[in-house]
């Protein structure tokens, strides 16, 4: 081989361990370089992603440290709340409660088996059944409230009933008795219960002028009470003998003698409708001053010998009768005025 030859082959071997201008050892550090950058570079990222990732524990262990506290204050709310509830609140607290962990824990089995769309899904139909069953809770609420109004209003009509059958039972009985209204009695004051004027008088005795003045009084007064009334009418009757007198001084001096200004014997009637005007006049003047009549309007009537006892009119039925010389007492309440 000529030195020329061996020249050439040399050169040629150079030429093999060049690589773009470089040698081998060149091209291996170059390519030792580039993979240090990109260990560089994918460390970087790395680095940035687990700072980021450490932030975002950060923030999630905050917040759920924050939750975490939010879930003690709330329980001690509702601890407190429920301390304060009554009894029978407390129960019934209780009892919802119980339901409340019970749909949880249901909804988590099912989210489990079915997976969270399902499991969303399923926990909408829950809610709405619960709704409804809420709603038609408060709709049996409400009917029995309902049912408890009508139960009162249907007592309180029964006993309407009842009252107004008893008012009917009394109506009927006083319709049967032939009392539809309820009248003040008349007192009648005859000869024949102690209480007389003698023939052709209109004095009173003793006995008659003190039981006016009691027993009689205190019965008007009782009866004007009880009937809201405040007119007293009294009544003067005599039988059927004539006056044998010509002359009557009524019209002169019965003012005089109802005033109290003259005494009852300064009249004199000439016939028997003055006669019982006369013993009229007598009686009211006795009850208008007693004490128990006090305020009452007391107006003398005269019936002459027109009315026999027990209200029939006479016919003429003559002769001395000793118990139509009576007294007859009515009491009314007064008209109102016709404006």
């Amino acid at each position: 081989m000529t030195p020329e030859n061996a020249g050439q082959i040399e050169t040629k071997g150079y030429n093999r361990g060049l690589i773009l201008g470089f040698t081998m050892a060149e091209s291996l550090l170059l390519v030792v370089f580039c993979l240090l950058l990109v260990t560089a570079a994918i460390i970087v990222k790395e680095r940035q992603r687990a700072e980021d990732a450490i932030k975002q524990l950060s923030a999630v262990t905050k917040t759920s440290n924050q939750q975490d506290q939010q879930i003690v204050e709330l329980k001690a709310e509702v601890a407190a709340l429920a301390s304060k509830l009554p009894e029978v609140e407390q129960a019934a607290y209780d009892e919802d409660w119980r339901e409340l962990v019970l749909q949880k824990d249901t909804y988590k089995r099912i989210k489990e088996v079915l997976g969270q769309k399902d499991a969303a899904d399923i926990l909408k139909r829950v809610e709405a059944l619960i709704a409804a069953e809420q709603r038609a809770a408060g709709l049996q609420k409400a009917n029995d409230l309902l049912n408890e109004q009508q139960r009162d209003l249907a007592s309180r009509l029964t006993v309407a009933l009842k009252q107004l059958e008893s008012q009917e039972a009394e109506l009927a009985k006083l319709s049967a008795a032939g009392k539809p209204h309820e009248w003040p009695p008349i007192i009648s004051l005859a000869e024949a219960n102690g209480y007389f004027f003698r023939s052709g008088s209109a004095e009173l005795s003793t006995s008659f002028t003190d039981q006016l003045n009691g027993s009689i009084s205190d019965r008007i007064a009782k009866n004007l009470e009880s009937y809201g009334a405040d007119i007293v009418e009294v009544i003067g009757h005599t039988d059927e003998q004539p006056i044998s007198r010509m002359n009557s001084n009524l019209d002169k001096n019965s003012i005089d003698v109802l005033s109290s200004r003259k005494a009852i014997t300064t009249l004199e009637p000439a016939d028997n409708a003055g006669l019982g005007l006369a013993r009229a006049i007598s009686v009211a003047n006795i009850l208008r001053t007693n004490k128990s009549l006090s305020g009452i309007t007391v107006l003398p009537l005269s019936a002459a010998q027109l009315i026999l006892p027990g209200d029939t009119l006479t016919v003429g039925q003559a002769g001395n009768v000793e118990t139509r010389r009576r007294i007859e007492i009515r009491i009314r309440r007064r008209e109102a005025a016709v404006q």
